[in-house]
């Protein structure tokens, strides 16, 4: 699998549970994420210990800063060797500019986060933002790709109208994947996997139906064989 669709979401408060969970996975199979709390913990180093074990990583930081700061850290981020990493597109023109010249386009992809997938509409509008979250999803997203970044990441819910909106070149990661057996945790807006990628999805961030489950090696199996079967059945690319 030369383009594993699957991200694993690797949530942990310190570096060795990551390295016990990502010593049973092949790179082949999955890409992981480190977010903010491991990588406050961790470091730069678990990047590149990570990515030394053969994966590539999604650094998932949602730089949101002023646009010198936010250009400074996603240089620093793209010398690291990191596969993908994201800013948050409510940081504006200027800042997600910033980023993209700081970040030529190449080997580290650079997408932009829209709206968390545990904000629903009542969070929205104590926060000022108008309209349902499709609107504010679709605004972002246009503005990332008005700015050249190479994606967003967003619901799967909302990966239908980007796809029509973006074409097929644009990259859509969708957090808040659960299998339908799995409760959906603190998600609002979640899809199963296949779902998601039926919506248009380019690759799928699952964190706790994998890191959590009492196989992970099986149940990442379990989840690459229904996208493949999907993918054999409806001529979907990798």
């Amino acid at each position: 699998m030369n383009d594993p669709r699957i991200i694993i979401a690797l949530d942990f408060p310190d570096a060795k549970q990551a390295l016990d969970l990502t010593a049973k996975l092949d790179p082949a199979s999955c890409r992981v994420k480190v977010g903010k709390e491991l990588f406050t913990a961790a470091g730069p180093q678990l990047v590149e210990k990570l990515m030394d074990n053969g994966f590539e990583v999604f650094l998932d930081l949602k730089f949101h800063d002023i646009p010198s700061t936010v250009a400074g850290a996603c240089k620093a981020a793209a010398g690291l060797g990191v596969w993908m990493m994201n800013i948050h597109a409510l940081g504006g023109r200027k800042m997600l500019t910033a980023a993209r010249e700081a970040v030529p386009v190449g080997n580290t992809r650079l997408i932009a986060v829209t709206l968390l997938t545990s904000m629903g509409s009542e969070d929205m509008n104590e926060i000022g933002l108008k309209g349902d979250p499709q609107d504010v999803v679709q605004r972002l997203a246009l503005l990332a790709r008005d700015c050249g970044l190479d994606g967003v990441v967003a619901s799967a819910l909302e990966a239908p109208m980007l796809r029509k909106m973006m074409g097929e070149s644009f990259c859509l990661v969708t957090p808040g994947i659960r299998p339908a057996d799995v409760s959906q945790g603190d998600q609002k807006r979640v899809t199963s996997p296949c779902q998601a990628i039926e919506n248009g999805a380019d690759y799928l961030v699952i964190g706790r139906p994998v890191t959590q489950a009492e196989d992970p090696v099986g149940m990442l199996r379990r989840l690459n064989e229904e996208i493949g079967e999907l993918k054999d059945g409806q001529g979907l690319s990798a």
